[in-house]
């Protein structure tokens, strides 16, 4: 199968690394080193090498080294379905990042059509038990990994949707106001239950095929309130009924941003939210796994992952399991931990990094397992 990889990754002033540099191959990346001395500051440089804005969903001005904050740059040379590009993310003194691949400016949309990247960190745990808006990110980000467009929808819906509660908020009771916003709604919002749908099929269908050490989670995309309509038409007929409510509460009361993701452990029949906190941990990195499996036959490439100190919360068994199905499955997996005997049961499997830190100054060094 053809890879999805970094073979190289070059820093200059981001967070804490002033500059930075490493060689790859294709192999997991086992990355240790103690805690503030920049591992996960790593891991997010490779996450801002897909769509959005990153694992920490930071501002471009909050990613510049200090105290410079002379703007900051990360390359990569990115070995994708055979094909070999240069990819470059920079911020000039706080503005707006900026993307180029191969030497030309490109879109966001663009990184999401040659990269499929997937992560899992620490604040991702209470994800199960917090409100409802982690929740559908955390579905977003699995539907966009298979249908990069599906950034765009969520963006028009969006846009549309803001100008639709001003209208609501100024207490404009004008029909003709609200029917341009309210049909780009229904095109957009049907598209982006369309494509969260597709996506859950697919996870379904990697759970069910897969003999995995991780528990399966059943899924369903619920509303927080009533039922979702399925089509653009009935979408706009929701909107337009709903616009005496939405009138009272200021704010548009139906549509895909009313959405949540409702988890079951599959094998006890218990609601995720209900799991101990091992398990809700467990269902999250079978969902990771599920993702990049579905993604390895949709997009021809398993993606490359970013597993923030996901070891330290496992089990040596679980974890030995972790590291089996991630090297069965091919991917660039990149992991962090506090200690090198965390990634023990990997061996020569895996490429490792140790991180310190020298007054401030992430250093990165390349070790032999």
């Amino acid at each position: 199968m053809p890879g999805l990889y970094l073979s190289e990754l070059t820093l200059s002033h981001f967070r804490s690394h002033k500059s930075g540099r490493l060689a790859l191959d294709a192999r997991p990346v086992a990355i240790h080193g103690p805690n503030g001395a920049g591992k996960t500051n790593l891991i997010e440089a490779v996450s801002l090498l897909s769509p959005g804005r990153g694992l920490r969903r930071a501002a471009a001005q909050d990613m510049a080294r200090r105290p410079e904050s002379l703007g900051w740059k990360i390359t990569g040379l990115l070995h994708s379905l055979q094909r070999v590009h240069e990819v470059e993310i920079l911020s000039e003194e706080g503005a707006a990042r900026q993307v180029r691949i191969d030497e030309k400016s490109a879109t966001q949309l663009a990184l999401g059509r040659i990269a499929r990247v997937l992560w899992l960190i620490p604040s991702m745990d209470r994800l199960w038990i917090e409100g409802t808006e982690g929740r559908r990110r955390f579905l977003d980000r699995m539907t966009m990994s298979f249908l990069p467009d599906h950034g765009d929808a969520a963006l028009a819906y969006e846009k549309a949707m803001r100008e639709r509660n001003r209208l609501l908020k100024d207490q404009v009771r004008d029909a003709h106001w609200y029917l341009a916003l309210e049909r780009q709604m229904a095109e957009a919002g049907a598209q982006i239950h369309a494509n969260r749908k597709h996506a859950l099929a697919l996870i379904a269908g990697a759970q069910m095929q897969a003999e995995t050490a991780f528990p399966t989670a059943e899924l369903e995309l619920t509303q927080t309130e009533g039922e979702m309509p399925e089509g653009a038409d009935d979408l706009r007929e929701a909107l337009a009924e709903s616009r005496f409510r939405d009138l009272i509460a200021g704010r548009t009361l139906v549509g895909p941003h009313r959405a949540d993701l409702y988890g079951v452990y599959a094998a006890k029949g218990v609601p995720a939210a209900d799991c101990s906190t091992g398990e809700q941990k467990a269902l999250l990195v079978s969902l990771i796994l599920a993702n990049a499996r579905a993604l390895a036959r949709d997009f021809g490439a398993p993606p490359i992952l970013l597993l923030d100190e996901v070891a330290a919360h496992l089990d040596a068994t679980r974890r030995a399991a972790l590291y089996d199905e991630i090297c069965g499955l091919g991917a660039q997996a990149w992991m962090t931990g506090t200690g090198p005997e965390l990634f023990t049961e990997l061996g020569p499997r895996a490429q490792h990094v140790h991180v310190t830190d020298t007054d401030g100054t992430s250093r990165i060094t390349s070790e032999a397992p």
